[in-house]
């Protein structure tokens, strides 16, 4: 499994569908979303500022994270985008791999 954080924006008919499910219920439906692509939501945080909304969540793959924020997207009440998170230990695996590179003009 893989950690993916998802940011998100309400547009003017999600933030009329929280105030109407509230966010305790919101919470619930995007679990919902999480789990039905096979991963489990780690926490979800509203915030103040450019985004008004963080999750955390475990997914099988880049595929079911992708899945996952389109069928958010493609509802019309989020806009959001998705960042791969990375561990310290795959950091570790990473600076330990002989990767041949040139940099340009070199």
């Amino acid at each position: 499994m893989g950690k993916y954080l998802f940011q998100a924006s309400y547009t003017q008919t999600g933030l009329a569908g929280l105030v109407k499910e509230g966010g305790t219920g919101r919470r619930a439906a995007l679990a919902e979303t999480i789990e039905g692509a096979g991963g489990a939501l780690e926490s979800l945080y509203y915030a103040f500022g450019k985004n008004d909304l963080f999750i955390t969540a475990d997914l099988p793959d880049d595929t079911a994270a992708t899945a996952v924020s389109l069928a958010i997207g493609a509802a019309g009440s989020l806009d959001v985008s998705v960042t791969v998170l990375v561990t310290p230990e795959t950091v570790d695996e990473a600076i330990a791999r002989d990767v041949p590179y040139r940099p340009p003009g070199a």
